[in-house]
């Protein structure tokens, strides 16, 4: 879908690099997805905040990120409080692979992970895990994910990061919170950017193990009534053999649709071994609740 945009709509950049490594990570498209915003509004929110793309994208002048996973929730915080101690986090266990096997290494993080669950150990696994895929094994909840064939960036290269990020985060407060809660706390004039867990996932991914999508369109649609914006990275076409996902878009609810490219299929290239796979194209909706 073509749209003309009017001065109505600002052009946003990017950081230049990744700071947590994470499957569906919208950094190289924020640009574009965030072109779709309003310049007008009072305070942003993203819910499921993920790697943060869309949000350091913006920038707002008051913004909120939110997760219902409290390690993740962890980094952000220690990132606005305390960008230093982040990256002494980074360091205590990057430092340990100048001396140690990577793979020995990585499965002693992931081993006090699994014992305790915290934002310091999973710091270190979403940027040594392979591909940043998350996943936990649904009968007790365990971190699987096999450690990366790459070497995690150096400490030093982390460092720059962190210290953009902060910077592009200093008006956004972090808290842990189911996304409902969030939808409570908007009002009228604000933004509330979703990029939720993929309707098609397996339900051992990060974030999708009790996610309904039915009841976010829900809490969509209350939104829109309360004249708070949202807009909503979904599923779109994905192939996947013969198989083309879609997905029970509800009536009157969303105002525009714009498909967003979002490339190769991790997800599928971890299941099938790392594999590279040119069928395995996956589009984007953005679903806007108002018009552009």
């Amino acid at each position: 879908m073509q749209l003309t945009l009017d001065t109505k709509f600002a052009l946003y950049t990017p950081p230049k690099g990744q700071l947590l490594k994470w499957v569906g990570n919208k950094q190289k498209f924020a640009s574009e997805i965030a072109r779709f915003f309003p310049v007008d509004f009072n305070t942003f929110y993203e819910p499921f905040v993920g790697s943060g793309a869309v949000l350091a994208t913006v920038c707002p002048n008051h913004g909120v990120g939110s997760d219902a996973f409290k390690p993740l929730i962890e980094i952000w915080q220690k990132l606005k409080e305390d960008p230093r101690g982040l990256v002494e986090w980074y360091a205590i266990n990057r430092n340990r692979l100048e001396k140690e096997d990577k793979i020995a290494v990585y499965e002693s993080v992931k081993a006090s992970f699994n014992n305790k669950q915290n934002g310091l150990d999973f710091l270190f696994l979403t940027r040594s895990c392979y591909g940043g895929i998350v996943r936990f094994r649904q009968g007790d909840g365990y971190m699987s994910t096999p450690c990366g064939p790459h070497t995690p960036i150096s400490v030093e290269s982390f460092k720059k990061r962190v210290l953009e990020w902060s910077r592009r985060m200093t008006n956004v407060n972090f808290i842990h919170a189911d996304y409902k809660e969030i939808f409570a706390q908007a009002s009228e004039g604000d933004l509330i950017y979703c990029d939720p867990p993929y309707s098609h996932s397996q339900g051992i991914l990060y974030g999708a193990q009790s996610f309904k999508l039915e009841e976010l369109f829900n809490e969509i649609s209350d939104a829109k009534r309360k004249g708070i914006k949202v807009a909503l990275s979904i599923d779109g076409t994905k192939k996947s053999g013969n198989f083309l996902c879609d997905l029970p878009i509800p009536e009157n609810v969303f105002e525009e649709e714009i498909s967003i490219s979002v490339g190769r299929s991790m997800l599928k290239r971890f299941q099938m071994e790392g594999q590279t796979l040119e069928e395995e194209l996956v589009t984007d909706r953005l679903l806007l609740n108002y018009k552009v």
